[in-house]
């Protein structure tokens, strides 16, 4: 395989005393390399550690094939292999004790484990979270019920977002009303507004209000709406369009989603 193709490389250990025989190189950023329990999480999670060496010269490969997709999801990296079996998996990168864990898993092998003991739940961040409301908005969001700070400025796109301690914007949501989401569906201005949350690193819509209220309104036909707004989400699939039933779940959910955008983006590399 050429240099430029992406690999992932099983390989044994030379660390004749480890109690993790194996090595694990990612194609991620400059070739992450872990040892491991197991050259694959078969039966049960596999658990890892990083290796701090350089890549053995003459390694001892076990097992190889091409990527399809290796990619950072929050506190954990998607694996994907061009190949039929042992294709898909995950590596899970937590906390056990104070000291970094990383845990290999499978869809079968994450079903058959504790789903409490390992998988990381939420993180509590140590500096008090600040979220921006843009100038525009009316009659914003004062997440009362959360623990979090509120400040005015404008929002590039959206009408709340999140941003990392060096001031990069990591996320955005866009308020809807029914009333809001059907007018700006009429006038094909929902789909500037999609526009500028696609530039963005995470983006979302939320609704206050059930998908089914849509059909509900009167002088404009639901069926057309809901119409436009599927064919939007086709095009603009990575911006979810939640329907939260209530402008409090709407904030509460507009909550959850930028506080862990921040929470990700904080989590160790």
């Amino acid at each position: 395989m050429s240099a430029s193709t992406s690999v992932f490389v099983v390989a044994r250990n030379p660390q004749a005393d480890s109690r993790l025989p194996y090595l694990v190189r990612l194609p991620l950023e400059d070739g992450l390399v872990l040892k491991a329990r197991a050259p694959w999480p078969a039966t049960a999670r596999v658990y890892c550690h990083r290796f701090e060496e350089p890549w053995p010269e003459h390694a001892d490969v076990v097992d190889e094939a091409l990527v399809l997709v290796c990619r950072r999801r929050g506190p954990a990296v998607d694996l994907v292999l061009d190949r039929p079996r042992q294709a898909r998996s995950q590596f899970v990168f937590t906390e056990v004790k104070g000291r970094e864990a990383i845990f290999w898993q499978t869809q079968k092998t994450a079903r058959a484990a504790n789903p409490g003991g390992r998988v990381p739940r939420g993180r509590k961040l140590a500096e008090p979270v600040t979220i921006t409301v843009d100038t525009r908005e009316r009659y914003p969001y004062r997440f009362a019920h959360q623990d979090v700070d509120t400040v005015r400025a404008t929002v590039a796109a959206g009408d709340y977002a999140i941003h990392a301690t060096d001031g990069r914007l990591l996320a955005a949501v866009e308020r809807k009303s029914l009333d809001n989401l059907a007018s700006t569906l009429s006038d094909g201005s929902l789909v500037f507004q999609l526009q500028r949350l696609a530039e963005l690193p995470l983006a979302a819509v939320v609704v206050e209000s059930r998908y089914s209220a849509l059909f509900k309104l009167e002088h404009v036909s639901g069926a057309l709406l809901a119409d436009q707004l599927t064919r939007l989400q086709v095009r603009y699939p990575g911006i979810p369009i939640v329907f939260a039933d209530t402008r409090r779940h709407a904030e509460d959910w507009t909550h959850r989603f930028l506080t862990t955008a921040l929470t990700d983006a904080a989590e160790p590399s």
